[in-house]
């Protein structure tokens, strides 16, 4: 394995597109206005910028903290194969992690406080994920904060003035960012069992229908609503799919289950954004295809 190969797989780079989806998504929840003349470019720029060190740290992290397992259990990792040291890899994780903290932080108050919960829980779930069998909760949970945190950067770029836990798009944000988690913790669940012999259990796949339990709390009536059962037709569709390599095929195939649910992220946050122009719909649906089209080269997990 090349150094340049080493470094795209330990960051888990394909899924890169579903932090951008979500900085987006909460970015458009925070000012409450889901069409292009609500985004300040180089804001979200810088907001996707620090998300993506954040969540570039964590993955190098996860494989320095799993060295233990992969060099007994997945020796193609890149550390184990040699592609790597051990202790370059915890270098840049930690420097990413802390780059990103640093860069979403910047607008201080509440979003920084949000940052330092992010910051914390993917420390927590690195170190943690292996020991608990409740680490799909704290996958979940860096999800959950990464949403909040780019609702209340956005709200605050518009409104410096403002307390964003304090204005009313605040509550759907969480609304958002908590059915967010339990599709997170559904598919969680499930690559979890792709290292575990035996059946695999059909209830965390019940939590993968949340999104579509807010999509018509958010889109009441009229063409929204319209839109939106549209787009749960998709994503349920895309769900179904994703599914049959699990339970309806003869050789199970978790792993790519798992790679189309984690693509399928972007699909949710256009679902949970209720108004959303036909442009900014256009740039979900293109970071889900380029989520997709990412895993051929480098593994979604």
């Amino acid at each position: 394995m090349s150094l340049v190969r080493a470094l795209l797989v330990l960051g888990r780079v394909s899924n890169l597109p579903t932090i951008w989806s979500n900085c987006l998504c909460g970015w458009l929840i925070g000012v409450g206005y889901a069409g292009i003349g609500a985004i300040d470019w180089s804001m979200l720029l810088w907001l996707c910028a620090g998300g993506t060190a954040m969540y570039l740290g964590g993955m190098y992290l996860n494989d320095a903290c799993d060295v233990v397992f992969d060099r007994k259990y997945r020796k193609e990792r890149p550390i184990p194969s040699g592609a790597i040291s051990e202790g370059a890899v915890w270098k840049i994780g930690i420097g990413l992690l802390a780059l990103g903290a640093g860069a979403v932080s910047a607008q201080g108050g509440a979003t920084a406080l949000l940052a330092l919960a992010l910051f914390n829980c993917i420390l927590i779930y690195n170190f943690l994920h292996k020991k608990t069998a409740w680490s799909p909760l704290l996958i979940a949970l860096c999800r959950f904060f990464l949403i909040l945190l780019a609702a209340s950067f956005a709200y605050v770029t518009v409104s410096p003035e403002g307390s964003f836990f304090a204005h009313q798009n605040s509550g759907l944000a969480t609304w958002t960012a908590s059915v967010l988690s339990l599709y997170i913790i559904g598919l969680s669940c499930m690559a979890k069992a792709e290292s575990e012999p035996g059946l695999v259990r059909f209830w965390p796949c019940l939590l993968l229908g949340t999104p579509f339990l807010l999509a018509l709390f958010v889109n009441p009536s009229g063409e929204n609503r319209k839109d939106a059962l549209l787009v749960s037709a998709i994503l349920g569709l895309w769900v179904v799919r994703c599914l049959r390599s699990t339970f309806w095929e003869e050789k199970r195939n978790i792993g790519k289950t798992v790679g189309g649910l984690l693509a399928g992220i972007a699909l949710v946050d256009l679902l949970a954004v209720p108004n959303v122009s036909p442009e900014l719909a256009g740039i979900f649906l293109g970071l889900f295809a380029l989520s997709l089209a990412a895993q051929r080269w480098v593994p979604a997990t």
